[in-house]
């Protein structure tokens, strides 16, 4: 988001076949809730395609890329590393020293789909819990992000958008950016 260090989402895995739709939510989720970059790790090239589609279309900035070596990217991260796991320590107890550390430098957001390596979690300076249950990688991005962002993100204003949604009671409206 404008005026802080990056933050990239990587998505670590995708199985295909079965993790399209979530892979696409985890893009779109990132490019939705204030991270300026979703990296889509090995077989989500139909994924990133909509996530830049949908940046096409609605707004950006947002950059959206893939990698065949996920795990070198965390390596080799220029900044904190945050993995978000259910087994991790309490995001309420953990944010802001998150958001203490992103004043200073970026973030990587590591969401995984497959098991994820024991080397991540060893890597990784927080990880974090949204909740010791299970639920979807998407939920805990959306939490998280909103946390660090502490809601400005949903404030945010996109440029250069083709179309924009109308906010209203009921109904959906979608126009051009000059009927707004």
């Amino acid at each position: 988001m404008k005026g802080s260090p990056r933050v990239t989402v990587l998505r670590l895995g995708h199985r295909p076949g079965r993790d399209e739709r979530m892979t696409t939510h985890v893009g779109l989720t990132a490019r939705a809730l204030g991270a300026d970059k979703v990296v889509l790790a090995n077989a989500a090239r139909n994924q990133a395609d909509t996530v830049i589609d949908i940046t096409d279309r609605f707004g950006g900035p947002f950059d959206v890329a893939s990698t065949e070596e996920p795990k070198r990217l965390i390596r080799d991260f220029e900044g904190r590393v945050v993995h978000l796991t259910m087994y991790g320590e309490p995001v309420q107890d953990i944010e802001d020293d998150v958001r203490e550390a992103h004043t200073e430098e970026p973030l990587l957001v590591v969401v995984g789909a497959e098991k994820v390596p024991f080397e991540v979690y060893e890597h990784a300076d927080w990880n974090v819990g949204v909740t010791n249950q299970p639920h979807s990688e998407v939920a805990s991005l959306a939490v998280f992000l909103d946390r660090l962002f502490e809601g400005r993100e949903l404030d945010r204003e996109w440029e250069n958008p083709d179309r924009v949604v109308v906010p209203q009671e009921t109904g959906k409206r979608v126009v051009d950016p000059d009927e707004e």
